[in-house]
């Protein structure tokens, strides 16, 4: 068995609820023949991390070292990886493990998030009973195909933001069959929003972007959008009823306002659920009938979807907004992003001087 090269893996951990994190490290499950232990240069904050260690969703297993935007260097590979090399610059994304064989339900339709035998990035556990740990770190070990080659016309620092924002975005779009012409409404320009205009506008759909802020307009329209609705007008929404195909929903909006979103779609428009709202929904059967809309839901995306968003991006010229910071500010980054003042995602840089 190939050993790995970092035995004890520094970085930084939740020990409670909350969104401070501290020096903590731990010893990674040895490495398996069809692993890659990858030496981290960056990792974004995602508002899924914030929510794992205030343990806002329930189960959070403290210690928990979180991020699901990885970006680094291939260090050591299992011997029976054939498809990348050491010093191969990679992405790691919110899953590191699923079956992938043909005789599972999910991941033989290209659904491996849903897989029963998965496992996410961080706060989550192997079969072996390892718990799995993520990219506020100096490294980690993950199933080779879950790492995947960053295109070379792709800067380093944009790569984090596509392994988990881009291909939420991006995976719901490929399956629902987004197309020239169609009229793509997103609601919410901030870390996920402004990746969806500029993948819904390079397919060739007629983007609305939707939000409270009308300081965002000029740059939604310069991102690739069509047209700007400033959700506080209610002219501005009422012009823009039953014209819709399909409705990218991805700021975690109040859920009594989806009675409302159903009156923006044409007939069989689709909502798209990206973000998770709080408290229930309410909806009588009827809305339904009368409208023929469809709301459904997308769980980030597998191995395939992963490697369709990092190309697109890289043909198209997809970019996120990032602000940086040293992975030793991270207590820093994580207060800038839960105040809601990232424009729009935050990535954190490891270097030799970061004080792990």
């Amino acid at each position: 068995m190939v050993q790995g090269k970092i035995n004890e893996i520094h970085g930084w951990a939740a020990m409670k609820p909350g969104i401070k994190v501290e020096p903590w490290s731990y010893t990674p499950r040895p490495l398996r023949e069809n692993d890659v232990e990858i030496k981290i240069e960056y990792s974004g904050i995602c508002g899924s991390d914030l929510h794992t260690i205030k343990e806002e969703w329930g189960g959070t297993s403290y210690p928990a070292i979180v991020g699901h935007e990885i970006v680094g260097k291939v260090i050591t590979k299992g011997e029976k990886v054939t498809h990348l090399d050491e010093g191969d610059l990679v992405g790691v994304g919110a899953q590191v493990h699923g079956c992938l064989q043909d005789d599972c339900d999910a991941c033989s339709r290209n659904l491996d998030p849903h897989c029963p035998h998965g496992v996410f990035t961080y706060n989550s556990k192997y079969a072996d009973g390892h718990q799995a740990h993520g990219g506020y770190a100096e490294a980690v070990r993950v199933n080779a195909s879950y790492a995947l080659k960053i295109p070379k016309n792709i800067d380093p620092i944009y790569a984090p933001s596509l392994m988990c924002a881009g291909v939420t975005v991006f995976a719901p779009m490929l399956r629902k069959g987004v197309k020239k012409g169609d009229r793509v409404g997103v609601v919410g320009i901030g870390g996920l929003g402004h990746l969806a205009i500029q993948y819904a506008h390079a397919l060739g759909a007629e983007v609305v972007a939707f939000s409270h802020s009308p300081n965002k307009r000029e740059q939604c329209l310069e991102l690739g959008a069509s047209q700007f609705v400033d959700t506080s007008d209610k002219s501005q929404v009422d012009a823009v009823r039953r014209s819709l195909n399909y409705l990218f929903i991805t700021s975690n909006s109040d859920s009594n306002q989806y009675n409302d979103y159903i009156t923006w779609m044409t007939f069989e428009g689709q909502i798209v659920l990206l973000a998770v709202p709080t408290g229930q929904m309410t909806f009588a059967p009827i809305e339904f009938i009368r409208s023929e809309v469809a709301i459904t839901g997308s769980l980030i995306g597998g191995v395939d979807a992963l490697k369709k968003t990092l190309e697109f991006a890289a043909e198209h010229n997809i970019r996120p907004i990032v602000e940086r910071f040293p992975m030793d500010k991270v207590n820093e980054a994580l207060e800038h992003v839960d105040c809601g003042k990232a424009r729009y995602r935050a990535v954190l840089e490891n270097s030799t001087s970061s004080n792990l």
